[in-house]
């Protein structure tokens, strides 16, 4: 079990998720392919008829108090426009339409996050880009069922933890982390629900690269979230096990070494492949622990 046992009612879904076996699959903002726009409820559900077990979503507010999901920064991509999503009122938001993916007399508009938190019950969502507006979007979303399907992140800050700890719904909270020092400082931080941790590492000599530190986070009850994201700015977000090395070269030196290394969560963006590749090293190690244990 992750988490505390105070939290245990409210982190249910997600353990249950674990009990099923692992590591689970995260799927990077759905599955935007084809006429399918990322960040979209037709994105998620792609994402979950790929075996997804987890949805990432970004979350943006408009100056009305209106959540949405978009990642912003992909304004002129997706909409042919200058200005940041979080400038626009909600009216505004409501008229964009997804240039590159509308079809004739049923534009594809920017979806509302309790629209698709509501369409999709029983599915478990790590929301990313959220922080800015926690003092409005948890209260919010405090009014939907099943709080602990949903999985919270943001960057280590003190303002972020404390908000976190004064508010009364305990989310799950896997925060991003890029040193030991800042993993330390948010299991100092008392009233929060901390399940796992999004670990960050550059290089396969970073601290978190090392065998045996996925380890000591069991010990302490939580999870490890490694990405196998490949973002266009290139930065590496786990030593370079990414799914370009997977799905371009060899999924045992991208995949397979984070699975090695004891991840519970791995983020991608290619769920098609990353879920049987997974499935078939669970059917190889039951195998091989069958063979040891006639022997």
């Amino acid at each position: 079990m992750f988490g505390q046992g105070t939290y245990a009612a409210i982190n249910e879904p997600l353990n249950s998720a674990f009990a099923r076996g692992g590591p689970l699959v995260a799927v990077h903002r759905g599955t935007g392919l084809g006429s399918i726009a990322e960040n979209t409820g037709p994105a998620v559900a792609a994402a979950l008829a790929q075996g997804a077990d987890m949805v990432e979503i970004d979350v943006v507010e408009s100056t009305d108090g209106d959540f949405f999901l978009f990642h912003d920064g992909y304004e002129a991509m997706h909409f042919g426009i200058a200005e940041n999503i979080r400038t626009l009122s909600t009216a505004q938001i409501l008229e964009l339409a997804y240039k590159w993916c509308s079809h004739p007399g049923e534009p594809l508009r920017v979806a509302g996050v309790e629209e698709v938190l509501r369409a999709h019950p029983r599915t478990l969502f790590n929301v990313d880009r959220s922080w800015g507006s926690w003092p409005r979007l948890l209260p919010f979303l405090d009014r939907l069922p099943e709080p602990g399907r949903l999985l919270f992140k943001s960057p280590v800050e003190a303002e972020l933890l404390d908000t976190l700890a004064a508010h009364p719904v305990k989310y799950p909270y896997a925060p991003i982390v890029r040193s030991h020092s800042e993993v330390l400082q948010v299991l100092a931080t008392e009233g929060i629900n901390t399940v796992g941790m999004e670990l960050i590492a550059p290089d396969p000599d970073h601290e978190f690269a090392e065998p045996g530190y996925i380890h000591w986070l069991h010990g302490r009850g939580l999870f490890a979230l490694l990405n196998a994201i490949n973002l266009s700015n290139r930065v590496p977000l786990f030593a370079g096990f990414d799914d370009e090395t997977s799905v371009l070269g060899a999924p045992d030196e991208g995949w397979g070494r984070l699975m090695s290394l004891g991840a519970d969560v791995i983020q991608t963006d290619w769920p098609s492949l990353l879920v049987p590749y997974r499935d078939r090293r669970r059917e190889q190690s039951a195998r091989n622990a069958g063979g040891m244990a006639v022997g």
